[in-house]
C-alpha cells in the first residue's frame, strides 16, 4: 500500500494595514471626528506599480503616497481608477470606519450603565447617541462625552473629580429631557474609590484601533488561511491590545492570526497603499458627518466599508470588497 500523501500546508495570507485619524484614546475635541483603518491583500509588485502610476499621473515628487494627493480635484480620474474595477483595491481591501463620538458613547455605556435586558450594549449606545444629539445638540453632547473621556484618561482620582461632577450634571440634564440615562447617572463615580476603578484605563478601553484590528482578523481570517498582519508602526498596538483584539471573537476566524510585523510605511509599498486608502476613507467619511458629502466619492468608497464599522452612515456594504 503506497504511503499516504503528506498533509498540504495552507498558504499564508499576508495583509498590510494602516490607519488615518488616530489620536489614541482622545476621542472628542481632537483634530478629526473619524478614525479609519484599512487592510489590503495586494502584492508588493502591484503596490510598487500603483505608487509609481500615482506619482507620475499626479505629478507628485513625493516618495510616499498620501490620500491628499489623489483627493485633489485635478486628480479625480486617478482616484476613480484606484477605487474602481480596474484599480488595485476592489476585491482586495476593507476599511473599518469609526465615528469617534459613537465609539465613546459605547464605551461609556459599557463602563457606567447597569444591566438592561431588553437591549444589548451596542443598541443602547446607538439609541443614546441619537437621542442625546437630538435633545442636547451635537456640541453639548460632545461636551458630556469629553467629561467621560477625561475621567478614563486621567492619571488619578483627584484629576478626574471635576470631570466626574461635570459628567454627572450633563447626564442629569439629559435625564430631565427624557433621555434613557438613569443607569448612567447612577454609574458615575463621585468618590475616590469609584473613580479609582475608572481612571487610567484610556488606552486599553478607548482606542478604536483595537476593534478595528479585531475586524481585520475576523474579515481576513474568514478565508480559513493562516494570517499574518503587516502594520504601520503603532505604539498603541501593545501586546495587551493585540490579545484583546484576538480575544474579541474566541473560537472564531481571528484565531487564524500567526503574527504581526510592524514596519515604517516608507519601507513597505503595501502599507503605503493601505495608508492612502485609510486617508481617503477618513476624509470622505468626515465630510459625511459634517453634512457636506460628495455623493460621487461616497459611491466610490462604499464597497470597501466594513459592515462591522462603528458607524451609522448610509453606506450599504456586504463586506465583499
Amino acid at each position: 500500500m503506497p504511503p499516504s500523501a503528506p498533509a498540504r500546508t495552507r498558504t499564508l495570507l499576508e495583509v498590510a494595514c494602516d490607519e488615518s485619524g488616530s489620536e489614541g484614546e482622545k476621542l472628542v475635541r481632537g483634530s478629526t471626528h473619524v478614525f479609519a483603518h484599512a487592510s489590503i491583500d495586494v502584492t508588493t509588485e502591484r503596490a510598487l506599480e500603483t505608487i509609481e502610476r500615482v506619482r507620475v499621473e499626479a505629478r507628485s515628487p513625493a516618495t510616499e503616497v498620501k490620500a491628499s494627493v489623489v483627493l485633489r480635484p485635478q486628480n479625480w480620474r486617478l482616484l476613480e481608477w484606484l477605487l474602481g474595477e480596474d484599480g488595485p483595491f476592489l476585491g482586495h481591501a476593507q476599511v473599518h470606519l469609526t465615528d469617534k463620538a459613537l465609539h465613546l458613547t459605547g464605551r461609556m455605556v459599557a463602563l457606567l450603565d447597569g444591566p438592561a435586558p431588553s437591549l444589548d450594549a451596542h443598541r443602547r449606545a446607538v439609541f443614546l447617541y441619537e437621542v442625546a444629539r437630538r435633545r442636547l445638540g451635537p456640541g453639548r453632547w460632545e461636551a458630556v462625552l469629553a467629561d467621560f473621556n477625561d475621567i478614563v484618561r486621567a492619571r488619578s482620582p483627584e484629576e478626574a473629580a471635576a470631570s466626574a461632577h461635570s459628567l454627572w450634571a450633563g447626564l442629569l440634564e439629559l435625564d430631565d429631557l427624557g433621555a434613557p440615562v438613569e443607569g448612567l447617572v447612577a454609574g458615575v463615580p463621585l468618590d475616590d474609590a469609584g473613580l479609582d476603578r475608572l481612571v487610567g484605563h484610556g488606552r486599553t478601553v478607548l482606542d478604536p484601533i483595537v476593534p478595528a484590528l479585531a475586524d481585520v482578523l475576523r474579515h481576513w481570517g474568514a478565508e480559513g488561511r493562516p494570517l499574518w498582519v503587516v502594520h504601520d508602526v503603532q505604539a498603541t498596538l501593545t501586546d495587551a491590545a493585540i490579545r484583546t483584539a484576538v480575544g474579541s471573537s474566541p473560537g472564531g476566524p481571528s484565531n487564524a492570526l500567526e503574527g504581526i510585523t510592524f514596519v515604517d510605511s516608507q519601507d513597505d509599498a503595501r502599507v503605503q497603499l493601505a495608508d492612502f486608502l485609510a486617508g481617503a476613507a477618513r476624509r470622505i467619511a468626515a465630510h459625511v458627518l459634517e453634512g457636506r458629502a460628495d455623493p460621487a466619492l461616497v459611491d466610490l468608497i462604499a464597497p470597501y466599508v466594513s459592515p462591522r464599522s462603528t458607524w451609522l452612515g448610509a453606506w450599504p456594504s456586504d463586506g465583499s470588497a
